[in-house]
Parts: structure tokens; C-alpha cells; sequence
């Protein structure tokens, strides 16, 4: 993937001499001692990310650690003490007051935690705001305006005012005014936190949803663990203004860089983590329905299992067969194809444990996991989804009974 942003050696403090900060804590002074010398606050010291076109990566942290504080360096708004910030391999800490205001107009949008609307504004008015600083026509800015009003589900509403519209709705105005501007780059600060759990759950999956089509570079902030990995494509963790650990959701919670990170995440809900293709087991055998029901029979034996999945030439679920059914098949003359059961539940390598729970408790085979191409790629057995629950650690050589 190609990278959209890099930042390089970070930093950003405040205060009337900030440059002078910085060597005293590569010194190892902490963030308190320097605040208690100097009167200098350490808001970030020494980020370097890369972050990918595309990918929604998520800043994590507790309340000080210097997340909310990065990610204004992204645009700007914070200029760096020190380090260097690429977008499109262009260093916009050089750039002067006209070229950066191109950025802002052009590549990067933000929405912020409190929605920031103008409550004079109607809707549509609000959603327009950015182009009409552009001095885009009102015939084209109504048309842009009005598409994202549809992408975020308020057609309708264009002709209300903020104070007319719930909290999520408000933000979904928030999210619609910034995707106007057709940004590569959206930053977002917090946005859901001033929501209520069900609202905020639902724009989760409302971002996620407009993600999977418009595919922006996301960066966004939150305090919340369970959030950060839900919409994460990769998370970066935050301590004390410095970033602690960058990794996929999976690769912080198997391989945690030391205990804060550990204590962090120990709360996380696994189950809306991990995914199919995360606690499965890849299929040491199936069978095509050419191969007849010998070869079926045979499988099973060597392999010590009680049933396996059939497939075609294509590696297309066709159903599975149990070693009971196959033998009385063959007494019987019959086919392989006249034993096979269809009623196999099929799920997605990407789905949540979560989903997958009612799901692997009302099967009475295992669950087959097929990829974006509909191959199977593996099983899940009741005992994998429940062992996902708790780490993602299941043993390859779990028998595989129906």
C-alpha cells in the first residue's frame, strides 16, 4: 500500500522556548519534571508514523497523552517543535500560508468532538460551509451538498437546523460537511465520544460503512479501547506524549510492548476483535465430489475426524459428509453426492466472533469459512469461538468432529 502520510521525529511542546525542551528529554527527564523546571508542557515528543492510502488508523491514549494533541499536527493547527510531517511525500511543515491553506481546502477535512455547527445554518447551509469558501457555484455546491447528506443518511433533513436533529445526527451533519470537500485525508478528533453508547456503536459501523466505499485515509482519535479496535485498521497507543506501540488490533493484543500496554488492553471485548479467519483451523482434509465416497471414508480415517467438507473443482462448499453417512452410503450403492448434507452454516472470513457465537451454537457441523472468492479456507468448531473469547490461541491439533 502506498503511504499517505509519514511523520518523522514528531514533537510539540508549549511554551515561550520550546526547542530547549527537547534535549533535556533525551536527557530522560519526564513530562512533570520538565512542566515543574521549565514551565514547558511535552505535548508530543518524537512520532514517527507511516501511515497507508486508505486505511483507517486509529490514535489511542488516555486523557493527557498527547493523542489529540498529534493529530492537530497532522494539518498544522499544532506546528511542530520539531520533526517532519509528509503528505504525498511533500514536507507541509515548509510550506508557507498560501500553499498550506491549498491543503486544508483540498486534501485534509477534520471533524471535531462537539460537531461545530452553525446553528443558523440549515443543514444543507452547513454541509455547503466548505464550498462556499472555495467559492464553488451554488448550483454545483447544492449537488455535492445534497449527494453527501444522502451518503450519510439524512436526506431529508436538509432543510432543519442542528438544534432540531439528535446528537448522532448532528455528528453525521459533521462527518457529511467534511466529506464535501472530497478530502483525501479525513481527521477525526474524539467525534463519537459526546454520544450515548447505542449512537455511538451505530456511527461506528455508519463510518465503517461509508469507509468500505470511499476508501479515505482516516486518522482518528479515541480513548476508548474497544472503539480504537473495532474501526482500526492499525492502532498506534500513547503514553505520556510519546507513541508506545503501532500494530493491528490482533498484534497488540497477542504481543502487548510492555505493561502499560498489557493493562491498557485488558478489558478489551475480544469477540468484536478477532474475526473468523482468526480462530479457525485451516482444513487438513476435503474432499471433491468426484473423489466418491471411498476416498471420503479414507480421509476421515487417516485424519482421524468424523466428518469433512466437500467441495467442487473450484474449492465451492458443495456440503459435508460424516463418517456414519459415508459408510451406510456405501453399504447402501450409494453416491457421494446422495449423502452429502447441505445444511452447513458458511460464514465470512472477516465476520466478528461476536457474530459468529449463535451462530456456531445452533450448527450442528462446523462452521465453514470461505474468502472473498467463496473457497472454503478453514472450520470453526463451537470450542474455537469460545476460545477466541479468550486469547487467540487455538491448538491446530483440536480434533475435527461435527
Amino acid at each position: 500500500m502506498t503511504t499517505k502520510i509519514k511523520l518523522e521525529h514528531v514533537s510539540k511542546i508549549f511554551g515561550p522556548k520550546p526547542k530547549s525542551v527537547i534535549p533535556m528529554i533525551k536527557q530522560g527527564m519526564s513530562k512533570d519534571e520538565i512542566l515543574a523546571e521549565t514551565d514547558h508542557t511535552v505535548g508530543v515528543y518524537d512520532a514517527s508514523l507511516d501511515i497507508k492510502q486508505g486505511e483507517v488508523f486509529v490514535i489511542m491514549g488516555l486523557s493527557g497523552s498527547g493523542k489529540s494533541t498529534l493529530i492537530r499536527c497532522f494539518n498544522l493547527l499544532n506546528k511542530p517543535t520539531d520533526g517532519s510531517i509528509y503528505i504525498d511525500d511533500e514536507d507541509i511543515v515548509k510550506y508557507n500560508s498560501s500553499q498550506l491553506k491549498k491543503v486544508r481546502q483540498e486534501k485534509i477535512a477534520m471533524v471535531f468532538q462537539h460537531f461545530g455547527l452553525f446553528s443558523h445554518r440549515t443543514i444543507l447551509s452547513n454541509v455547503e460551509y466548505g464550498l462556499e469558501i472555495r467559492n464553488v457555484p451554488k448550483e454545483e455546491r447544492r449537488e455535492i451538498a445534497m449527494k453527501n447528506i444522502e451518503i450519510v443518511g439524512l436526506k431529508g433533513y436538509e432543510d432543519k437546523y442542528p438544534d432540531e436533529l439528535s446528537g448522532g445526527m448532528q455528528q453525521r451533519v459533521g462527518l457529511a460537511r467534511a466529506l464535501a470537500n472530497d478530502p483525501d485525508i479525513l481527521l477525526m478528533d474524539e467525534p463519537f465520544s459526546a454520544l450515548d453508547p447505542l449512537i455511538r456503536r451505530e456511527m461506528q459501523l455508519e463510518l465503517l460503512d461509508i469507509q468500505e466505499r470511499l476508501q479515505k485515509t482516516i486518522v482518528f482519535i479515541t480513548h476508548d479501547v474497544n472503539e480504537a479496535f473495532k474501526i482500526g485498521d492499525r492502532v498506534a497507543v500513547m503514553k505520556d506524549g510519546q507513541v508506545v506501540q503501532v500494530g493491528t488490533p490482533e498484534e497488540i493484543i497477542e504481543s502487548p510492548a510492555n505493561d502499560y500496554i498489557s493493562e491498557f488492553i485488558k478489558d478489551i471485548d475480544r469477540s468484536k476483535v478477532f474475526q473468523a479467519e482468526n480462530v479457525m483451523i485451516k482444513p487438513n482434509a476435503l474432499v471433491s465430489l468426484k473423489d466418491g465416497l471411498n476416498v471420503a471414508i479414507k480421509e476421515m480415517e487417516e485424519n482421524g475426524i468424523s466428518s469433512v467438507f466437500v467441495v467442487d473443482r473450484q474449492r465451492h462448499l458443495q456440503g459435508i459428509v460424516t463418517i456414519d453417512d459415508a459408510i451406510k452410503g456405501k453399504k447402501e450403492k450409494k453416491s457421494l453426492e446422495d449423502v452429502l448434507s447441505t445444511d452447513v452454516t458458511v460464514v465470512q472470513k472477516d465476520e466478528y466472533v461476536n457474530d459468529l457465537i449463535p451462530k456456531a451454537l445452533e450448527s450442528k457441523y462446523p462452521l465453514a469459512v470461505i474468502n472473498e472468492e467463496e473457497k472454503v479456507i478453514g472450520f470453526i468448531l463451537r470450542v474455537h469461538v469460545l476460545a477466541g473469547l479468550a486469547a487467540n490461541d487455538v491448538n491446530e491439533s483440536d480434533e475435527y468432529h461435527a
